[in-house]
């Protein structure tokens, strides 16, 4: 209980930095940008495209309940597809609370009303996270590449006009000139450690060191992201679990980009910004308690690249986490409602599968 306390306290503490750092530096003109962009979007048409947006969020969380359901169903258990996606608005409605604490009733959900053990559907969610992650990197690394050019201009020294392009190159030229000295030090360390290796194979290594918890955990989530993988290809409709991956993603997608319609100064940009805001954006949810303060400034920063003024980024920012807290929220205690008239499943084990008598 205690680390979840300090987990609380961490989490919310850095949320309150980010919502620091990025009104720090704001001027009285910046600040009625900001009010004025708030108060543009209480119109008809404004109002209707953050409700799509959350509409889109809601799909995609329904997309997440039922690719879940591929995952439990070669274990031998029957999933409704009302009680999946009760159990992942839950999950993100408890996340806001507490960090990790939504995964946990996630799965109590799925054994208190389909009686599936904790510990298999537990092990679902870690499967589905690992692969998650997977993806989320490959777009990140696709989001690089496609805006190289765009990145490549940015200032990050405004004393001496010096871009991130510039930068970087200038570090690369600094690493490559030391390129000997960097060979010799990667290839001493291969050779210590297959001196080590063959050691411990003939047993003159009697005891063996324990790993820091950093080395384990790395460990940890690389062979769960790869057992996550290969595991997609042991489901019973594989292809089915890809293409509700690519829907959540799209709907994920179509959330953040119908969003940007609300305000006026979005709408002359293409469809790429909301494409790295849905990205590079998930971030901020990683790094602070719901997405507070870090968000926005992900936003706000990502939209001042494609010329937008800073104010106006931070205001549509704000909005946006603010139309997805509100989704999770009223979806969230609806779902929780709706759940205690769920019917309970006396037997949730399939008769054709076998699980060693658990049922």
């Amino acid at each position: 209980m205690a680390k979840k306390i300090i987990q609380l306290i961490l989490f919310l503490g850095l949320g309150v930095f980010f919502v620091w750092f990025s009104v720090k530096d704001l001027k009285p003109e910046d600040v009625e940008i900001i009010k004025s962009s708030a108060v543009g979007i209480l119109n008809p048409k404004s109002l209707l495209f953050i409700f799509l947006s959350i509409v889109c969020g809601t799909i995609a969380h329904y997309f997440r309940a039922v690719r879940n359901i591929l995952l439990i169903d070669p274990l031998g258990y029957k999933v409704r597809k009302t009680t999946a996606f009760y159990s992942v608005m839950t999950c993100y409605l408890a996340n806001l609370a507490i960090p990790r604490l939504g995964e946990v009733l996630r799965c109590t959900i799925l054994q208190r009303y389909d009686q599936i053990p904790f510990q298999k559907s537990f092990g679902t969610v870690v499967v589905e996270r690992a692969f998650d992650f997977l993806i989320f990197v490959l777009l990140l690394i696709l989001i690089i590449f496609v805006n190289n050019g765009l990145l490549s201009e940015l200032i990050v020294d405004k004393q001496q006009n010096i871009t991130l392009g510039t930068w970087i190159n200038a570090k690369w030229a600094a690493i490559w000139a030391m390129k000997y000295y960097i060979a010799g030090f990667v290839t001493g360390l291969i050779i210590a450690l297959v001196i080590r290796y063959k050691k411990k194979k003939r047993g003159g290594l009697k005891t063996e060191k324990k790993q820091p918890k950093i080395v384990v955990k790395i460990k940890n989530i690389a062979v769960g992201l790869w057992q996550g993988l290969i595991s997609i290809k042991d489901l019973k409709h594989p292809y089915l679990f890809i293409i509700y991956t690519v829907a959540i993603w799209i709907f994920y997608y179509l959330g953040t980009f119908l969003c940007m319609f609300a305000f006026d100064f979005l709408q002359h940009l293409s469809p790429m910004p909301a494409f790295v805001i849905m990205v590079v954006g998930a971030i901020g949810f990683m790094v602070a308690q719901g997405g507070l303060g870090a968000y926005p400034l992900i936003v706000a920063g990502i939209l001042v690249l494609y010329g937008v003024d800073y104010a106006q980024g931070l205001a549509a920012g704000w909005i946006g986490w603010g139309a997805q807290t509100v989704m999770i929220l009223v979806v969230g205690f609806t779902v929780l409602i709706l759940a205690s008239f769920l019917k309970v499943e006396n037997r949730a084990l399939l008769p054709s599968v076998s699980t060693d008598g658990e049922e």
